[in-house]
């Protein structure tokens, strides 16, 4: 007798948290149909170089990490990413007293302000959105060297952010 009451108290137990799991999904919210994204070379107004195409590149890999969307031209694509590195600086976080106050740690800070088409109706789904990334770095010598030795961290956090906002639209 304790063994069916045990056994019907797990089984509706059981049956309450299923039920109550219903309306999760483990799958995307996206359409099947409308699955493709186009990603063209990001627009670099910074006075960085080479930040437009790193920031470009990370978030291709991260759609396809992700694997929602499949990357296609924009011609063949439901959706166009047109993304913008808008600003990027460095500030001092720490100082060497030891050689003359001279800065030996920055961090880098990067703005992208992303802009989501949908390419069959001209309908813009995000529209200028930023997105900002930083990360520190230390500086020893050459801190150009050292500053673009931080941009793949920073477009690693910049392509989740913009991965995350894009799917956040469904």
């Amino acid at each position: 007798m304790q063994t069916r009451i045990t056994f019907t108290a797990l089984t509706l137990t059981a049956l309450i948290f299923i039920t109550g799991c219903a309306s999760y999904r483990f799958t995307s919210k996206v359409p099947i149909e409308s699955r493709t994204i186009a990603v063209p070379v990001f627009e670099n107004e910074s006075y960085f170089p080479e930040l437009d195409a790193i920031a470009t590149q990370y978030t291709l890999r991260e759609f396809q990490r992700e694997g929602t969307f499949k990357i296609k031209p924009v011609k063949e694509a439901a959706y166009k990413l047109i993304g913008c590195v808008t600003r990027a600086n460095s500030q001092s976080l720490s100082y060497n007293r030891n050689l003359e106050s001279r800065t030996s740690e920055y961090q880098h800070n990067v703005t992208v302000k992303i802009t989501l088409v949908e390419t069959s109706t001209g309908k813009i789904l995000i529209n200028d959105m930023p997105i900002t990334a930083r990360s520190s770095f230390l500086s020893q010598n050459d801190m150009l060297t050292d500053m673009q030795d931080a941009y793949p961290r920073i477009a690693k956090e910049l392509a989740q952010s913009i991965v995350d906002t894009v799917l956040a639209q469904w």
